[in-house]
C-alpha cells in the first residue's frame, strides 16, 4: 500500500499555531509540502514560528488574529485568500483554559473559553466554507480533547467548549459531505506539552494510572493522524472523533 499522503502544495490553515500541538501541527503538514496560513493571538509569536519551521520559505505567513472576533476572522481569510487564492485544509486548534470550580468561576472566564475554543471554530469554519465549496473538496479538521467526552473537575467551561465542537463536526459533516468535504474532530488526551512540563512526577504517575499505554502522548501523536486526515488516503472518513489518549477512553 503506497501510504504518499500527496498533500504537497495543498494551502493549509493552522490556528493556534505559536506553540504545543498546533506548532507540531504546521511542521508536520510544511515538512510534506503544504503552503501554510498560520493564525495566532501573538504576532512576536508567529514570527517566531516562522523562523523554526522555515524562515526564508515563501510557502509561510502568518496572521495575527483573535479568532473570538468574527469580523477580524472573516477579515484575516479574505487576506489568506487574497495571498494563497485558496484554502484546501483547516485545522482548528486554537483553544484555551480558564479553569475553576464552577462555583467560583467568573462570568467573563466563561464566555472567553466558549468564545475562543467554541466561537472561534465556527467563524474560521465559517470563512472557509465558501472556497471550499466552490472547489467541492476540503478537509476541516477540528482540535477537541477527550474532557469533551467525559469531563473533568474543575473544567465546565473547557468541557462544555470541547463538547460543542463533536457537535459541530458532526452537522457540519452532514452538510458538507455532497461536496466531497470532510469534518472530523480529533479528542486528545494528554499531550507532552508546555502545559503538561509543569506536571509533578506525582501527578504524572497518577495520570499514567489510568493510562493503558502508561505515557503522556505526543505531539507528533497527534500531527501523525492530522496529516492522514488531510489527505486522500482519509477521503471516506467524516463526522467522526478520533480518540489520541493512550487507552483512557474507550
Amino acid at each position: 500500500m503506497n501510504l504518499n499522503l500527496n498533500i504537497k502544495n495543498k494551502i493549509a490553515v493552522v490556528t493556534g499555531a505559536s506553540r504545543g500541538i498546533g506548532k507540531a501541527i504546521a511542521q508536520g503538514l510544511f515538512n510534506h509540502g503544504c503552503k501554510l496560513a498560520l493564525i495566532s493571538r501573538n504576532e512576536a509569536d508567529l514570527i517566531k514560528v516562522k523562523a523554526e519551521i522555515g524562515n526564508d520559505s515563501d510557502y509561510i505567513k502568518i496572521y495575527p488574529c483573535d479568532i473570538s472576533n468574527f469580523d477580524d476572522v472573516q477579515n484575516i481569510f479574505k487576506s489568506i485568500l487574497n495571498d494563497f487564492k485558496t484554502i484546501d485544509i483547516l485545522i482548528n486548534n486554537a483553544g484555551l483554559t480558564k479553569d475553576n470550580l464552577v462555583l467560583r468561576i467568573k462570568e467573563q472566564d466563561w464566555d472567553m473559553v466558549i468564545d475562543v475554543n467554541l466561537k472561534g471554530c465556527f467563524n474560521t469554519i465559517k470563512a472557509v466554507t465558501k472556497p471550499m465549496l466552490r472547489n467541492k473538496s476540503g478537509r476541516i479538521i477540528n482540535i477537541s480533547s477527550i474532557v469533551g467526552q467525559i469531563g473533568n473537575p474543575g473544567q465546565v467551561n473547557y468541557s462544555a467548549s470541547k463538547a460543542g465542537i463533536l457537535g459541530l463536526t458532526k452537522s457540519l459533516a452532514k452538510e458538507l459531505g455532497s461536496r466531497s468535504i470532510t469534518v472530523n474532530a480529533i479528542a486528545p488526551g494528554y499531550i507532552e506539552t508546555d502545559m503538561t512540563d509543569n506536571l509533578s512526577e506525582n501527578v504524572k504517575n497518577e495520570l499514567y494510572q489510568n493510562i493503558p499505554l502508561n505515557r503522556l502522548g505526543t505531539t507528533d501523536d497527534v500531527t501523525n493522524l492530522v496529516l492522514f486526515l488531510s489527505s486522500e488516503k482519509a477521503s471516506y472518513i467524516t463526522g467522526q472523533v478520533m480518540n489520541i489518549d493512550g487507552g483512557m477512553v474507550m
